[in-house]
């Protein structure tokens, strides 16, 4: 049971991201083709595995420092709405951990519901409008409900809580981005960022079972 991570632990879960970003490529371009640009696979991957490559070269760092550096490369090299998300939602959880050379269970959730928060007032969205802010805020609160020290099943309940999330939006109709247009036609499709941000969410629950 690993009950701390340390910067090598980050740098891993950021390997994970990006091998999973990839993986989900023709999904979430698939998904992304009916309410979206059709490109998100494409970004996902591509900032994913920037973010990738600084945290290795940011390895000797601490553990908040390299989520934020992740965030901000992110953020430079997908500049697309769910490439600003994501960045800032890193960027934001690396900040709540700052100055931690180790995290536990207690300092991931601080991470998770900062890189909520900082998704929230970036992409100006709230509950129910059909985005990835529906996927996280039941990650978060599985995560937070969680009271053990293992970081693998904090992750799992995180995943659990994401999936749920997933499954619900998937009724509700799109309020934000290009998805908006069509309205009632999204109600019963899967929010494309919704799904990125499932992979991630996942990936870091598999970088700490691994």
């Amino acid at each position: 049971m690993k009950t701390r991570a340390d910067a090598q632990d980050i740098v891993r879960l950021l390997d994970m991201a990006a091998a999973a970003m990839a993986a989900s490529r023709p999904q979430l371009i698939e998904l992304d083709s009916v309410i979206g640009d059709g490109d998100l696979g494409i970004t996902m991957e591509k900032g994913f595995a920037a973010a990738a490559a600084i945290a290795h070269a940011s390895a000797e760092l601490e553990p908040g420092v390299i989520l934020m550096k992740a965030g901000m490369e992110i953020v430079k090299v997908a500049p697309s709405t769910m490439g600003t998300l994501m960045g800032t939602g890193l960027m934001r959880g690396g900040k709540a951990v700052m100055g931690k050379p180790q995290l536990t269970v207690a300092d991931m959730a601080a991470f998770l519901r900062a890189f909520l928060s900082g998704v929230m007032e970036r992409g100006k969205a709230k509950p129910g409008e059909k985005t990835i802010v529906d996927v996280l805020i039941p990650a978060v609160n599985a995560m937070e409900a969680y009271s053990g020290e293992d970081l693998a099943q904090a992750w799992a309940e995180a995943e659990r809580g994401a999936a749920e999330g997933v499954e619900t939006t998937k009724q509700m109709i799109s309020q934000h981005g290009k998805a908006a247009v069509f309205r009632e036609k999204t109600r019963g499709l899967q929010d494309p960022g919704g799904a990125a941000v499932f992979a991630l969410i996942s990936a870091c629950h598999t970088s700490f079972a691994a």
